[in-house]
């Protein structure tokens, strides 16, 4: 036999064999508890969506998925950490869009990760403490034009969607505001609630309950429909700046390598998960939208968004670290 015709017949053996290794591990997969990594801080809107996830997961794989949060960076550092991760289905890591924006940030979004699935989405709100004047994102601009460079904003830092659509609102509405970073969407809403802030751009996970108890007022909803669980606030385009939309998505993802049959197994819990009642009333009660599907409609979603954002940060010149 000529040496290409055998080397031919060993790499078709090797794959054969590899994929009855990695049949047998979905098979038994998995055999101990599960990692979920949430690189942003406790409190807020994505270690919210993570555990309600994590604890529908656990029941669906008959192991705990554990909710481990490395905040830093603007998710840079958990995000690094799952990418280095072993590829066998025990770590895991909870997304949002703007994953791929960051520059040296030690991993490439769409090489080193393999999208299991999309969970849900949630808009950005611009809010205020109850305190803050104006009600319209009108009456934000003109404010913001009267005093040129004194408003400020709350957000945590790039590359998160909130940081983008802070950028977004200087550039359409043409003004000056100072932007603020936080840590996390939960210490922005204490210094929402703490007047120590004027505005913020955030989920409403972590601020829906100030709101409807009118210790925070939302202003406006970047979507391109209302919240149903805030019905009397406008969208952005219906206050006077058309096309100013911000949907973050969340999603889960494991390293690159990690088994098909592993992705597709907890493709399938996640699936199961989202379609339950309990766990969709709680994403729709804080905000969100159940979204669901394939990991191929994750991995479009993200070449579909993060190319929206990565135009925004060119033509803005950003730096995002």
């Amino acid at each position: 036999m000529a040496r290409s015709a055998m080397m031919a017949v060993v790499v078709a053996l090797a794959a054969a064999a590899l994929g009855t290794v990695h049949a047998a591990q979905a098979e038994d997969y998995p055999t101990r508890p599960v990692t979920l990594i949430v690189p942003y801080p406790a409190g807020g809107g994505a270690d919210a969506i993570a555990r309600l996830t994590a604890q529908k997961l656990s029941e669906g794989l008959g192991q705990q998925v554990v909710v481990e949060n490395r905040p830093g960076a603007g998710s840079v550092i958990g995000t690094r950490a799952a990418a280095k991760a072993t590829p066998d289905g025990y770590t895991i890591v909870l997304e949002t869009t703007g994953i791929s924006l960051p520059e040296n940030s030690g991993y490439d979004a769409f090489k080193d990760f393999s999208p299991i699935g999309i969970i849900s989405s949630t808009p950005i709100v611009l809010m205020a403490p109850a305190s803050f004047a104006p009600k319209t994102i009108a009456e934000v601009v003109a404010l913001a034009k009267q005093k040129p460079g004194k408003l400020n904003a709350g957000t945590p830092p790039a590359p998160t969607l909130n940081y983008f659509a802070a950028e977004m609102f200087k550039l359409k509405a043409s003004v000056d505001i100072a932007i603020v970073t936080y840590k996390g969407t939960g210490p922005l809403t204490t210094d929402l609630l703490g007047e120590h802030i004027d505005m913020g751009f955030n989920t409403t996970a972590p601020a829906l309950g100030n709101i409807q108890a009118g210790k925070l007022k939302a202003i406006a909803v970047l979507a391109r429909a209302r919240l149903p669980v805030l019905p009397n606030v406008p969208t952005a385009s219906e206050s006077g700046l058309p096309g100013f939309e911000a949907e973050l998505y969340y999603g889960l993802m494991a390293p690159a390598g990690t088994p098909q049959p592993i992705i597709q197994r907890l493709n399938k819990e996640l699936q199961r998960a989202i379609a339950s009642p309990d766990l969709k009333a709680r994403i729709v009660g804080d905000g969100g939208a159940p979204v669901g599907g394939t990991p191929k409609d994750y991995a479009e979603n993200m070449k579909r968004e993060e190319a929206k954002w990565a135009a925004l940060v060119k033509k803005l010149g950003l730096v995002i670290n």
